[in-house]
């Protein structure tokens, strides 16, 4: 479902699911782990904007954010907007959705309508996820700190291969640490709130 190609050729039922699965967290705020971070150089694959709201003005969202979109186009980097998840009419769902995002006939028109500013399935990474910032930062760490992944995206896997290229020292929090090829690492068996209670 979390597909350009579902987006391009069944909005409706993109933006439906979308709606339900993400909109939901919009009102949450952020916890003590995202406080602790909003001094740190962060790049996160979450979307759900908790950084930002942890007062972090210069986090990266790697894989986009759910409170904004983008201009649909297929290159260039459209500066993300607000999306209107406040004005949605639930009572009619899918034609609310087409409206706010100025769809047409069901049909994403190129640098007219918009779409969700994330990272989709088959997509890549691009400047408008502020890919090559990212990557830089990644090369200028004195320790990179990966807080509960998987390793199972490409970012992660492209952290790792700067970390071992530049000899970064990582160290690894989660409670069931994922276990990596590097020389230089740290596995902190613990919650991230555990992790930022250590660090003081």
């Amino acid at each position: 479902m979390a597909t350009r190609a579902m987006y391009k050729f069944n909005p409706h039922e993109f933006l439906a699911w979308y709606y339900h699965r993400f909109t939901t967290y919009r009102d949450y705020g952020p916890n003590e782990v995202h406080k602790w971070l909003s001094d740190k150089n962060v790049i996160t694959q979450n979307i759900d904007g908790l950084d930002g709201k942890a007062g972090n003005k210069n986090y990266i969202a790697i894989h986009g954010c759910l409170d904004q979109m983008t201009l649909y186009q297929k290159n260039g980097l459209p500066e993300p907007i607000a999306a209107p998840w406040h004005k949605v009419d639930e009572s009619r769902l899918n034609d609310s959705l087409l409206e706010l995002f100025n769809i047409e006939n069901k049909n994403p028109q190129v640098n007219r309508s918009f779409k969700p500013y994330v990272l989709l399935f088959d997509e890549y990474y691009t400047e408008l996820y502020r890919i090559t910032e990212a990557q830089q930062r990644m090369i200028d760490a004195d320790k990179m700190v990966f807080i509960g992944t998987s390793f199972s995206v490409n970012i992660t896997q492209m952290a790792l291969e700067i970390a071992r290229n530049y000899a970064i020292p990582i160290e690894i929090v989660d409670p069931e640490p994922t276990h990596v090829l590097h020389s230089n690492v740290s596995y902190k068996k613990m919650t991230a709130l555990e992790y930022i209670q250590q660090q003081g």
